[in-house]
């Protein structure tokens, strides 16, 4: 039963190599020029302007979180629609329910301010 899973193994063993490989490869032609430009910290192309350990608002975190609950409440349906067809009536009210919540929930978001960015 092992013997099966042979080319499994086979295939993480030369993906490894492989991989291990181009880093060792990478690492010894590559070029070293470091300078001080190169070498120094920076923030989207400019100097960081302050502490790493700053406080971000709270509502960075709120709209991220909100995304990805939308995001993934939004990845039910694709699987809904593949077989649509055969669910009928009662699974086309299934995900309007669900679908209805899903705008509620945006609806009680936007109406609390939580997706306003000052």
């Amino acid at each position: 039963m092992l013997a099966e899973y042979f080319p499994v193994l086979l295939f993480l063993v030369v993906a490894a190599i492989i991989g291990i490989a181009l880093i060792v490869i990478g690492n010894v032609l590559g070029p070293r020029r470091p300078d001080r430009e190169k070498t120094s910290t920076y923030e989207c192309g400019f100097e960081a302007f302050e502490d790493a350990r700053m406080r971000f608002d709270v509502r960075y975190y709120l709209i991220a979180i909100l995304f990805i609950i939308f995001d993934l409440e939004i990845a039910f349906v694709f699987p809904w629609a593949t077989v649509f067809s055969s669910l009928g009536l009662v699974g086309f009210v299934e995900m309007g329910m669900f679908l209805g919540l899903l705008v509620l929930g945006y609806i009680y978001v936007w109406k609390k301010g939580a997706l306003e960015w000052e």
